[in-house]
């Protein structure tokens, strides 16, 4: 952008998906440093099977995915481009992350079926807050 030059307005909905980006990213980072104090032995015994089955490499993937997704998250409020590969970034570890559900037997073998629309959901909407994030750039939104 030329020095002088004002940034284009953005639609309404910019701001609703940029605040909800925000809700979904803290929200998620909250769940995630809950799972850092968590007791294993305060679970039941079939969530603390999976708690124990989950490798690290998971836990590394889901922190990944939780402060890429987050700095994107407020890239967006802020109207930065780097909005768009933090939350490239945050895609690509949530499918890392997710992918250990399938990778890891034991683990495959413990996570009931119903239990995984979570991780699509949560793939799906990281995916979308990247594609809104690259339009966004492309409509000369963030600078």
């Amino acid at each position: 952008m030329v020095e002088g030059e004002t940034r284009p307005n953005v639609p309404a909905w910019f701001w609703a998906l940029a605040v909800g980006a925000i809700l979904f990213e803290g929200a998620g980072a909250l769940l995630f440093a809950n799972s850092l104090t968590l007791d294993s032995a305060t679970l039941p015994l079939d969530q603390r099977a999976i708690y124990d089955a989950t490798p690290q490499w998971m836990t590394i993937a889901w922190a990944v995915a939780i402060g890429t997704g987050l700095i994107g998250a407020v890239g967006l409020i802020l109207r930065r481009r780097f909005a768009e590969p933090a939350l490239l970034l945050s895609v690509i570890a949530v499918a890392v992350q997710f992918s250990g559900i399938f990778l890891v037997r034991q683990l495959r073998e413990l996570t009931p079926e119903d239990h995984l629309l979570v991780p699509v959901i949560i793939l799906v909407l990281a995916y979308a807050l990247w594609q809104a994030a690259k339009l966004s750039r492309r409509k000369g939104w963030l600078s």
